[in-house]
């Protein structure tokens, strides 16, 4: 009876700490929150950045595929780096970072909408070429 309670609370605690997990990580899609990280020293302390090293974990598709916005893996990658983490003390910087997400987004959006455009209008002429 005490190991399946153990179990149970276990399972509860690893359930827990993937939530955490999951949306910390995905805070870090925000380059305004890792601009408040910076400015506070979390970046400087060593415990923090092997924490960050620690979570690259979530590249792997199986913890991946539960990722609402994906470019915080890419900012997981470049918080890796010592000279990434300094530069984002510089509100600058964060919306650099910010303008470029945008931006981004903008032209993956526009791209992806001609494709479909595309693709729709070669539907429509296989189906009136096979009439």
């Amino acid at each position: 009876m005490a190991a399946a309670v153990a179990m149970e609370t276990d399972d509860a605690g690893n359930r827990l700490r993937f939530q955490l997990e999951l949306e910390f990580v995905q805070c870090l899609a925000n380059p305004n929150y890792l601009n408040f990280l910076a400015q506070r020293g979390y970046f400087k302390d060593k415990a923090f950045v092997n924490y960050l090293k620690y979570l690259l974990y979530w590249k792997e598709p199986e913890y991946a595929k539960y990722l609402k916005y994906p470019q915080c893996l890419h900012m997981l990658e470049l918080l890796q780096y010592e000279h990434f983490r300094k530069e984002l003390v510089n509100a600058q910087c964060a919306k650099f970072i910010d303008e470029q997400q945008i931006l981004h987004w903008q032209h993956y959006s526009r791209k992806r909408m001609r494709l479909q455009q595309a693709l729709a209008e070669q539907q429509q002429q296989n189906t009136t070429a096979g009439k």
